[in-house]
């Protein structure tokens, strides 16, 4: 069986758990990112599978169901957060006074541009304004500073690929990790240009990243306190909760990861304040001129 760069795969070591792309193969190894969960490995050819187009669609479907669920979730918490703003903004309905609200900006910072892909079309199914930029993780801590002056973001998204493996070291040892130590450096750099945790929220990391480094070096959320793989689209739900929360309101750690694929066995973070803010009034715009 030939295997070439591009094609899905999964592993019969792992009793064909997650589907993977061919990225590289190097003599008899093939380097692999999963296609839907932000994984990075190292397998033998000898012990892949090729997906054929019957199980491909069958696993999409699954998928594609499970991202659903999400969404649906999240779309029921928005409209429960939207009717909550409309009866402050209008004083329990008693005055017809329209209102505006000042939406946050997004830097999404992403080691792949396939997954990178997928979150910019839920960013943009959500309604936030995203600003995506593909960067190896080895390249994003000399990025950051450049990003953020130019971008001026109000939450910062670092993420990619990532993977733990025992061979290199403990559990708590960084240097067993694929990137969690690219990760941790991002976020350090980020907070040397905004220290304030409340007026850049930081998201960053993958699968099996170091949490604790992650937190420690100052993001706001982070991932995998297990250890355990985390979804592609995981981070959008995070950042979507901090965006249409209002900027008076907190939001608990829990109510950041009840709308994510994963859950708290892979995301985990501190209380964070909201960044939406309402103003009136809404004036229409007008081509006009003023006589």
């Amino acid at each position: 069986m030939v295997i070439a760069n591009g094609e899905l795969v999964t592993r019969k070591s792992y009793d064909h758990d997650l589907l993977f792309r061919v990225i590289e193969i190097k003599k008899d190894i093939a380097v692999l990112h999963g296609e839907d969960m932000r994984l990075a490995a190292d397998a033998p050819l000898n012990d892949l599978s090729k997906v054929d187009q019957r199980e491909k669609k069958r696993r999409k479907e699954q998928e594609k169901e499970k991202q659903e669920t999400s969404y649906r979730l999240f779309r029921q918490d928005y409209q429960l957060m939207k009717e909550k703003r409309n009866y402050e903004a209008t004083e329990g309905y008693s005055n017809a006074a329209s209102y505006f609200q000042l939406p946050a900006k997004v830097l999404h910072m992403d080691g792949d541009a396939n997954y990178l892909r997928k979150c910019i079309q839920l960013y943009q199914r959500i309604g936030l304004q995203v600003h995506g930029v593909h960067l190896t993780e080895v390249q994003m801590p000399e990025e950051i500073n450049d990003l953020l002056e130019r971008i001026q973001p109000d939450i910062l998204v670092i993420t990619g690929h990532d993977a733990y493996s025992k061979n290199k070291g403990l559990k708590n040892d960084l240097r067993a990790y694929r990137h969690s130590k690219y990760f941790v450096e991002t976020v350090r750099e980020a907070r040397r240009v905004v220290p304030n945790l409340d007026q850049l929220i930081i998201f960053a990391g993958a699968c099996q990243s170091h949490f604790e480094s992650i937190i420690r070096a100052g993001a706001n959320f982070a991932s995998s306190p297990s250890r355990v793989n985390i979804h592609a689209l995981d981070p959008v739900y995070i950042v979507a909760k901090i965006a249409y929360t209002p900027f008076m309101e907190s939001v608990s750690v829990w109510e950041a990861l009840r709308n994510t694929l994963t859950g708290e066995r892979g995301l985990g973070g501190i209380e964070t304040k909201g960044l939406l803010r309402t103003g009136m009034p809404f004036v229409e715009d007008s081509n006009e001129e003023e006589m």
